[in-house]
């Protein structure tokens, strides 16, 4: 714990500055890179509208339930969680929880995906959506959830805030390999 003259000073503008700036750097790097594997499959994605439909979604799920997992390992550590991982139930039950929003988020993406693209006219079929929506998640989840308790269970052991590392990390983290899901998913599929 903190000592109380640490704590106050850890809390301003300086401190929650100098320990922010790395981290978004580190996302906007991502960021980039996320960008420029979508521009290098530019020509198939625009002959595929429906993927476009799906990508954005899509990568939200990793990254958003990647947050939610480390937000609530973050105030499990701020509870006196220590340093256990394995045979942890906060750190079982919150990868369950998220998984189980991670799923029922992909199939519930799939189904809106292939509606709006079947009223707009260039839909895909239902099956095709949800296999690749599935394939992505699972791959996408993977990463990004071990990457989550990795990170959350770092920062606390090195003494920096998992507040300040986690949430901005991992949503950068789930935009890439979400793209790289999708890309993996669409060739596993042999549909590029």
């Amino acid at each position: 714990m903190r000592k109380a003259g640490k704590q106050t000073s850890y809390y301003t503008v300086r401190g929650i500055v100098k320990r922010g700036l790395p981290v978004l750097s580190i996302t906007c790097v991502i960021g980039i890179i996320v960008g420029q594997v979508l521009n290098t499959r530019e020509t198939s994605l625009l002959s595929m509208p429906a993927i476009l439909i799906l990508i954005p979604a899509l990568i939200k799920i990793g990254g958003d339930t990647g947050s939610m997992l480390g937000a609530r390992l973050s105030s499990a550590f701020h509870m006196g969680l220590g340093d256990r991982i394995y045979r942890n139930p906060v750190v079982h039950n919150s990868v369950i929880a998220a998984s189980i929003v991670g799923f029922v988020s992909s199939i519930s993406v799939s189904v809106l995906v292939f509606l709006a693209s079947h009223f707009m006219g260039y839909g895909m079929p239902f099956l095709t959506l949800l296999e690749i929506s599935l394939i992505a998640v699972v791959i996408e989840l993977v990463v990004v959830y071990s990457a989550t308790v990795a990170i959350a269970f770092a920062s606390h052991r090195f003494g920096i805030d998992p507040d300040d590392t986690v949430i901005p990390l991992i949503a950068s983290l789930g935009d890439l390999v979400g793209v790289m899901g999708i890309f993996m998913a669409l060739h596993l599929l042999e549909i590029i």
